[in-house]
């Protein structure tokens, strides 16, 4: 099957699937999402629902958290993977947010990378999920789904894969799509054990074409 195709199959899937597809994460605004996914690195959304949901009593706003101490942070943040680095994390962003944005999380990918805990996949998710822009976070979700299915061809890293992807895939559909492949891949086609059986598009995949062959 050629890239295009498999492409514009499984998009059909999923438009008729999962129409309404969006983060698992729990916010209200753009600076609760950007803490919401600093916290989210290594850890699970259903743990950072929990985290939140004090966190957000405490520091409800930028202004808040930029004039915490970094202890108080952590003590509220430590049930979650690497708190030390995350609760210097988020301190430094609302700071810089304060600081250099008027603390106004900013839409665009080269300043949301100058906030400390952001990379290039933490800003693809607050463009697409909070600004709605043609923006295609790749998680280690997306990075195995796309593999597997066939959606990237020997992409080495995020970033290749994402270009690949965007290539691909109408502007329109990159926010929801980037949700797609995450909740596929997290309650679908898992790490170690994929669902082939129970998969809409398993007579789309490149992984499951080349198993049933052995």
């Amino acid at each position: 099957m050629k890239k295009k195709e498999r492409f514009e199959k499984v998009i059909e899937y999923f438009l008729q699937a999962m129409p309404v597809a969006k983060t698992e994460l729990d916010y209200t605004n753009p600076f609760e999402l950007i803490v919401s996914v600093i916290l989210s690195a290594q850890c699970t959304d259903k743990r950072v629902n929990l985290i939140t949901t004090g966190f957000f009593k405490r520091f409800p706003d930028v202004e808040s958290l930029a004039g915490a101490e970094l202890d108080q942070v952590f003590q509220l943040i430590k049930s979650c993977s690497y708190p030390n680095n995350k609760a210097k994390h988020l301190l430094g962003m609302a700071r810089m947010l304060v600081e250099t944005f008027n603390g106004v999380v900013p839409d665009s990918m080269e300043e949301l990378q100058q906030l400390p805990g952001v990379g290039r996949k933490t800003a693809n998710v607050i463009l697409s999920v909070a600004f709605r822009k043609p923006a295609m976070a790749v998680d280690t979700h997306v990075f195995r789904v796309a593999a597997r299915i066939g959606l990237t061809t020997n992409a080495k890293n995020p970033y290749e894969a994402e270009m690949q992807l965007i290539r691909h895939i109408p502007k329109e559909q990159i926010p929801v799509a980037h949700h797609w492949l995450i909740l596929h891949g997290r309650y679908v086609c898992q790490a170690r054990k994929p669902g082939c059986s129970q998969c809409g598009i398993s007579h789309l995949c490149s992984y499951y074409e080349k198993k049933e062959k052995l």
